[in-house]
């Protein structure tokens, strides 16, 4: 099977060397999205939940590009900086998907790109 690029409202990432979202057949793979916001290509400024919706934001953009949405997601990691912000991303996260919720795994690590506190990847695949 080809593998296709997909790119969100912002674009390719420059210099880096890796895509922002792949699509092999009716898999979609999507890079770690961190709470940049596309228009400025700046962290979003504000608290932990901005930045968790930005990052979802983003994720949703990304799928949109496929022509899938956030109901195609089976699968999610959550890279928290801090795993005491675990309690305030449940009830932001479940907000942003309906139905059967992706399979998640919630992992803290010691750091993220930019020092952000969230960071939010996925596999979404295409509904026969």
């Amino acid at each position: 099977m080809e593998k296709k690029a997909i790119v969100g409202e912002s674009g390719p990432v420059q210099g880096a060397p890796y895509t922002p979202a792949v699509q092999v057949g009716d898999w979609l793979f999507v890079s770690g999205q961190i709470p940049l916001d596309p228009a400025t290509s700046r962290v979003v400024e504000g608290p932990f939940e901005e930045q968790v919706r930005q990052c979802l934001r983003n994720l949703a953009s990304l799928l949109k590009a496929a022509g899938l949405g956030l109901d195609d997601v089976v699968k999610t990691t959550v890279f928290l900086k801090d795993l005491n912000d675990f309690a305030e991303l449940n009830p932001i996260y479940g907000a942003y998907f309906t139905g059967v919720k992706p399979a998640r795994s919630t992992v803290e690590v010691a750091r993220l790109p930019l020092d952000v506190r969230v960071e939010i990847e996925a596999i979404a695949v295409r509904k026969s």
